[in-house]
């Protein structure tokens, strides 16, 4: 029982410690792009905090592709049916480019809608369009970064997107600093040369993907079926698919939301926004190793689901939870030791540190919460159970976190800290839905195994 105990937790680390190191370098992107746009000033950075958000919008199908695709390859290599894995990434890859194109058309037809929506103030309104004007630019190859990414998690070659990621981090760590401050000799472009670093950075990470799909032949002649198989393979896909992209929808519609929230507070609701952008960077730190386990606990469900052992998969789950609790609770501890400084040091308005601490005071208290809805969460989307996770995220945002924050942050406080304060409680119970789902909830039924279509390799 040791020994299997320990093969587990082998296992686990072995998936886990390249996707905690990717979620590092993911920090990385993000802490640069903050900490150049608050030498740019703060209208810069309440923008980037804005437009960030609206990309995440963006980038909701490609998401839930992804997630559709890490279920479907996953059960599929743990029932040992290697081509209808290899057709998956074909299918996946296709509507990857399809997806990505019709968002760039419709988003560009939609841009000044959208920001009206954001409730941008005037002053930075100018700077808000152009930065996601570029980002739309770069959605096609975006998508797909984010959904070969998937391929290979789902594979268990999990050192091949940390390798995409250092990529991505390098290139806008270079393009950041270089074309948005004019460092090293390059053009001094201010915001405009955030935009384009991103725009370099993604399409590098995206390119570097593809050869290496290439290379190891899995995107190949007969990764793209026949059009009796895709019709089938399709319908699995969607299922799993559908509800994990209204999941994003929900989820950043929400926290877009939350912006225009911020954005209309009564006072100081400029210095509010640069300082939840800059808290949701510093957050960013504890939150994407969490997304990590999540990652694994996706992984392995599936696989297990796939080999059709329900019982094994159901306590990996509580395993990578508990070893993700234990690592991110480890970084929090580091974090709070030196909050002040690195919050003035991505922040350096004091009226903006000061409301960045705000924020994390409440969010880092929220770890004991938010850990095991994302790595409980993506065990559920392992097994293809995206609905609930749909349902979890529904209630505990728009049911509890937005009128929440309305409420104790225009009526009770009148400033940004009751909005800070319902992003705690919602997380609370975001966390107590998801652990009812998983433990009491029949998820597996939801697995590809067990569906009358597409089990074989003919299929």
């Amino acid at each position: 029982m040791k020994n299997k105990n320990f093969m587990s937790f082998f296992h686990i680390w072995r998936l886990s410690w390249p996707q905690v190191l990717m979620m590092i370098f993911h920090f990385g992107i993000g802490f640069v792009d903050v900490l150049v746009a608050g030498r740019l000033g703060k209208d810069v950075q309440a923008c980037m905090g804005l437009t960030t958000q609206a990309m995440f919008f963006f980038l909701v199908v490609a998401t839930a592709v992804a997630n559709g695709s890490v279920a479907a390859i996953s059960q599929s290599l743990g029932a040992g049916l290697e081509k209808r894995a290899k057709r998956f990434i074909g299918l996946g890859f296709q509507i990857g480019i399809i997806a990505g194109v019709i968002i760039v058309i419709f988003g560009n037809i939609f841009l000044d809608n959208l920001l009206t929506l954001l409730h941008l103030p005037t002053k930075i309104y100018p700077i808000g369009r152009y930065l996601l004007k570029v980002y739309l630019l770069i959605i096609p190859a975006y998508y797909l970064l984010l959904i070969t990414n998937a391929f290979f998690r789902a594979s268990q070659k999990v050192i091949i997107p940390l390798f995409a990621t250092m990529l991505v981090t390098l290139v806008n760590t270079i393009g950041d600093f270089g074309l948005g401050l004019g460092l090293w000799g390059l053009p001094s472009l201010g915001y405009k040369g955030l935009a384009w670093s991103t725009f370099a950075s993604i399409l590098t990470g995206f390119l570097f993907n593809f050869v290496i799909l290439m290379k190891q032949k899995l995107l190949v002649r007969e990764s793209f079926a026949p059009w009796r198989w895709i019709k089938k393979a399709f319908f699995y896909l969607y299922k799993v698919a559908w509800p994990a992209g209204l999941m994003q929808i929900v989820w950043h519609s929400a926290y877009l939301a939350l912006y225009a929230i911020v954005a209309a507070l009564p006072f100081n609701n400029v210095v509010a926004l640069a300082g939840m952008s800059a808290g949701i960077r510093i957050e960013s730190f504890l939150f994407l190793p969490a997304f990590a386990f999540n990652f694994t606990a996706s992984i392995l469900v599936g696989h297990f689901l796939g080999a059709g052992d329900i019982i094994k998969a159901k306590r990996l789950g509580y395993q990578v939870l508990g070893f993700g609790f234990i690592l991110v609770s480890i970084l929090t501890l580091i974090l709070f030791f030196f909050l002040k400084p690195i919050t003035y040091f991505i922040a350096p308005d004091p009226s903006v540190a000061i409301e960045a601490m705000n924020y994390l005071k409440f969010n880092m208290s929220a770890i004991i919460f938010l850990v095991p809805a994302m790595v409980l969460g993506g065990a559920l989307t392992g097994a293809g159970a995206t609905f609930y996770q749909l349902t979890v995220i529904f209630i505990s945002t728009w049911l509890t976190r937005i009128p929440l924050a309305y409420f104790l942050g225009h009526i009770i406080f009148k400033t940004a800290t009751g909005v800070w304060l319902a992003m705690f409680l919602s997380m609370g119970i975001q966390a107590g839905l998801t652990f009812y789902v998983y433990q009491f909830k029949n998820w597996d039924k939801f697995a590809l195994r067990k569906k009358k279509i597409i089990c074989t390799e003919e299929l």
